[in-house]
């Protein structure tokens, strides 16, 4: 085959079942002419589609215009307008996420929008919900972005409820100043858009996360302590914090779903040797935001200690190489909550133990 046409026709003649709606068109008016036809087409369908695919048909006119990373050149989605529909802000709820984002969701009137029954639909951020100015008892146009996720795109103002003195009965929410999960500090970083709970590793909406992190290889390195096995652990009850992994028993195990006595043997023994620590290794599995693995060992070098990381201030912080004030920022609102110093302290409780490093000193 020279074409991609030949190619699909080819392969229908092998038995694979092939889109019987392709065609092969001209210039800009053919393209747009397809679009339109298949956006008519769509709803009748045996499967779903969001937009269309355009290619270039000639194959060695593909081959010349190559790829950009891993994207091709020769190939662009058309995709069609996310379906909307009204709806009524019922209440605004607070998630946090997997990384500590705290998003507003609004609770909607249920509403049929794009092929399902919406609910909720994401409010993205506290910017956001300023700039649109989002309220409690608003109507809103809802949409489905990218025909996946709702999603609030305005407020019809002209329908919202005042009181008796002509105002808006309902405020615009602001970012909470707390994480209604764990009671951690929530903070805006500069320059960003999310607001982020501070909890890390003792907030219940990030636990999983940090502990897979906390086990990964390139931070404490505990063999066999995968995803599965972190999530029955949470969901059982028995791992709140990275430190009560230190506290597990082969009985415990052995009581969960799927352990045997020896993989339990096996997990306790590798919890066990990942007690002696190297300094860098324990800073990146605290899992301080925009702290990686490069800026971990940095920060033992510079510091050599975890007493001495943990009650440096800004400016001290971005005397490191590669520390800037986003990243300083982290850190000390990090060490600023109690929670993770708690969690420290009982790490060292449970025999955690690593060398500091030996700093040089220099004249000031």
């Amino acid at each position: 085959p020279k074409t991609q046409a030949d190619i699909l026709s080819w392969l229908a003649t092998l038995g694979f079942r092939v889109a019987e709606t392709r065609a092969v068109v001209s210039g800009a008016p053919g393209l747009l002419a397809y679009y339109d036809q298949m956006g008519q087409k769509r709803s009748g369908l045996a499967y779903d589609i969001d937009g269309v695919v355009y290619k270039v048909n000639r194959l060695d006119q593909q081959a010349r215009l190559g790829f950009v990373s891993r994207a091709p050149r020769f190939v662009i989605a058309h995709k069609f307008p996310a379906e909307e529909a009204l709806s009524k802000v019922l209440g605004i709820d607070v998630q946090i996420g997997r990384t500590g984002a705290v998003t507003p969701v609004a609770r909607l009137e249920p509403v049929f929008v794009g092929g399902v029954t919406v609910t909720n639909a994401t409010l993205h951020n506290f910017i956001e919900i300023a700039r649109k100015d989002i309220r409690v008892g608003d109507t809103v146009i809802v949409r489905r972005a990218g025909d996946v996720i709702p999603e609030v795109v305005s407020a019809l103002q002209d329908r919202r409820p005042l009181g008796d003195d002509g105002q808006p009965r309902h405020a615009v929410m602001r970012c909470p100043e707390v994480c209604p999960e764990c009671g951690s500090h929530v903070e805006l970083p500069p320059g960003e858009a999310v607001a982020r709970c501070t909890g890390g590793l003792v907030c219940p909406a990030q636990r999983k996360q940090a502990l897979k992190h906390y086990a990964s290889r390139r931070a404490m390195d505990i063999e066999g302590l995968g995803e599965k096995v972190v999530d029955q652990l949470v969901e059982a009850g028995l791992v709140h914090s990275p430190a009560d992994l230190y506290a597990l028993t082969v009985p415990q195990l052995v009581a969960l779903d799927r352990f045997a006595e020896k993989s339990a043997e096996n997990l306790v023994a590798a919890i066990r040797q990942s007690c002696a620590a190297r300094l860098e290794r324990l800073i990146y599995a605290l899992g301080i935001r925009n702290v990686g693995e490069q800026t971990a060992k940095d920060l033992a070098r510079h510091f050599g200690s975890m007493e001495s990381l943990m009650s440096a201030d800004l400016d001290r912080l971005m005397q490191v190489p590669d520390v800037g004030p986003v990243v300083a920022d982290s850190i000390v609102a990090f060490f600023a909550e109690p929670h993770n110093l708690e969690v420290i302290q009982r790490l060292r409780n449970a025999g955690v133990h690593w060398d500091d490093i030996a700093v040089a000193a220099t004249p000031g």
